[in-house]
């Protein structure tokens, strides 16, 4: 039995192998004093057993083939068997990848994501086109990170981890979807540089963990808050929108949605529930028709013969049957040998659609709102008692429109006393383009308002309110958490400084961590720049040279290409952010570079087709 021999037992491999060539050169080959202990490996096939018995004998000692004793010399004996025996504790088809192997496997997959979304980064970042490969071909084009990465299929856990990261970053604060996985793929560079020079794993993030510690008290040194002057937080919140949306498809028009965005936030009152505030897309006219409504517009229309105006509305939004109401009698079948007792049968569920009907006018309501279909014959008693139907409304709309109007969906009405109904001012239809929808105004939430799009595609609507939403969350989380910063990768050469200075002061091997994640703090600039099509080295030496000076505000102005005065240009970001990209991406890296081992296991057999 012959084995390659594995970087982590190199060194007992040599030492056996320098006893065997002294024993050998006092007189001849002598076995080495291993303990044989006997290994079993039992097969069953076909209801037959069939054993086989692995034994070592101290007269004879293992010889490799040739082949593999030419690629490498063996490994001891007992060493082989612990080989093989782990091998057999794994199920068939596992794979396991150990070592140098697993860890640059690790490297590489998570390096390519954070190649892949690269080039999204920054004022100038482009676009990707996501097709799917199903039914109907579904075409997306965004450049949001945690968009594109949420598209794609990989095997890659690595790759996983920084994909799991850009949606938490998401959900979190809305923004930095791109900067966290750029980041961790640097941090993942640096770090192979140095496994490469043979510096442990562990002292590599116990450097990055001092570093991380030094670049965050560095941005908490240099935060501004303004929230005790409205007018210059609201300024702060204008700068902030802007900065977001200077990425997006609303770029060329971000002062204008900049400000839809800061007022729809206003609203909230310092609430971070993005649920009050609807994102309606209407394709036709120009994304500069988009424009803020108070209130609630439901995406449907008013039906023939029913009210189009409603003053202090009562409203029951409901999700119930409302097409027929049949005689139900489980188990049993109904024969009938005249057409009268048909008629009879199709009277007796009309009269139990009636009574349903009178017990929902019995609510006292004006206005009834159901997620199903409501037919013809319960919408003329509707219409008969003055109360406006609205019917086949989608669910997350009924959702919010419970919500904004204080009411709760409601599928039985049996005890009117516990059924909560929704209260607005205004109930009336409008017109947007050539469609008609159903506007609520005077909502009892006094803070919901609507956000309508307009643009000339589904897709360039699409990618609009993913840009909006964006501008949204991280404006609703700087409204709860007032501290900002200035950007254009000023805090991202603020944090490389600090780092730096702490390297020059540490002594050991973890300086090299602690320099090389000063180094990955400065690829994010470095990339702004490269997307911009601008000389980063020559602009990232300019910025290091700005930043040694006393209260400095320098970034990278992609418009002019030069090191620009981030103050003066309104480039801000939100502290929050920042922060969070920080502590993810850090994180994950960490988490990356503790594995040694990849154990890829088959998936479960059920029992019956084993």
């Amino acid at each position: 039995m012959g084995c390659t021999p594995a970087p982590a037992v190199s060194g007992l491999f040599w030492a056996v192998r320098a006893e065997g060539a002294e024993r050998e050169h006092k007189g001849g080959p002598q076995p080495l004093a291993l303990p044989p202990p006997p290994i079993s490996k039992a097969r069953s096939s076909a209801g037959a057993r069939e054993r086989e018995t692995l034994a070592l004998s101290p007269e004879s000692p293992a010889s490799p083939p040739a082949s593999a004793a030419a690629a490498a010399p063996d490994l001891p004996p007992l060493l082989c068997l612990v080989s093989a025996q782990m091998e057999r504790l794994l199920k068939d088809d596992a794979i396991e990848e150990k070592g140098e192997r697993a860890r640059m496997a690790s490297f590489v997959g998570a390096m390519a994501i954070a190649d892949l979304v690269k080039t999204t980064l920054g004022p100038k970042g482009m676009d990707k086109i996501l097709q799917s490969t199903g039914r109907g071909r579904s075409v997306t084009v965004t450049n949001d990170g945690a968009t594109i990465l949420k598209s794609l299929h990989i095997d890659n856990p690595a790759a996983k981890v920084l994909v799991d990261i850009s949606k938490v970053q998401d959900d979190e604060v809305g923004d930095g979807t791109t900067s966290v996985v750029v980041l961790a793929g640097e941090l993942l560079r640096e770090a192979e540089k140095l496994v490469n020079m043979k510096i442990h794993p562990m002292t590599i993030i116990a450097g990055f963990r001092m570093a991380l510690e030094c670049a965050r008290n560095a941005l908490l040194q240099r935060t501004m808050d303004n929230k005790e002057n409205t007018d210059k937080f609201r300024a702060d919140l204008m700068n902030i929108a802007m900065t977001t949306l200077s990425s997006k498809i609303l770029s060329q028009d971000k002062e204008y949605f900049a400000e839809l965005a800061v007022d729809a936030v206003l609203r909230l009152k310092g609430s971070t529930n993005l649920e009050a505030i609807q994102i309606l897309k209407k394709p036709g006219g120009s994304l500069k028709d988009s424009f803020l409504d108070e209130g609630f517009i439901l995406d449907k229309k008013i039906g023939i013969g029913q009210p189009k105006r409603i003053e202090n509305a009562k409203i029951l939004v409901a999700n119930t049957a409302m097409d027929t109401d049949k005689v139900k009698i489980y188990g049993a079948r109904v024969r009938v040998d005249s057409m009268s007792k048909v008629a009879d049968i199709e009277a007796a569920e009309k009269q139990k659609m009636r009574e349903k009907v009178q017990k929902i006018i019995a609510h006292g309501i004006n206005c009834f709102v159901n997620r199903q279909l409501i037919y013809n014959f319960p919408e003329e008693l509707f219409a008969d008692a003055g109360i406006l139907a609205i019917e086949h409304a989608d669910f997350e709309g009924i959702e919010r429109l419970a919500l904004v109007t204080g009411g709760e969906i409601a599928s039985t009405f049996d005890n009117p006393e516990s059924v909560k109904l929704g209260h607005c001012k205004v109930i009336e239809e409008i017109m947007i383009g050539e469609d008609r929808l159903i506007h609520f105004s005077g909502v009892e939430m006094g803070q919901a308002c609507t956000i309508v799009l307009r643009g000339a595609s589904e897709h360039v609507l699409d990618e609009a309110e993913r840009s909006l939403h964006d501008a949204l969350c991280v404006l609703s989380q700087t409204v709860n958490d007032t501290r900002v910063l200035f950007g254009g990768g000023w805090p991202e050469m603020v944090m490389a400084k600090e780092v730096d200075e702490l390297a020059r002061k540490t002594p050991g091997k973890k300086s090299h961590a602690i320099d090389a994640f000063s180094r990955a703090l400065q690829a994010i600039p470095t990339t702004i720049a490269d997307n911009a099509g601008l000389d980063s080295a020559e602009l990232i030496s300019q910025l290091r040279a700005e930043h040694h000076k006393e209260n400095c505000t320098a970034g990278i102005d992609v418009i002019t290409g030069s090191v620009g005065d981030m103050q003066k240009l309104g480039i801000q970001e939100s502290f929050k952010v920042k922060q969070a990209i920080l502590l993810s991406a850090t994180e994950a890296a960490e988490m990356i570079l503790r594995v040694d081992e990849i154990i890829t296991c088959a998936p479960r057999r059920r029992e019956d087709r084993m």
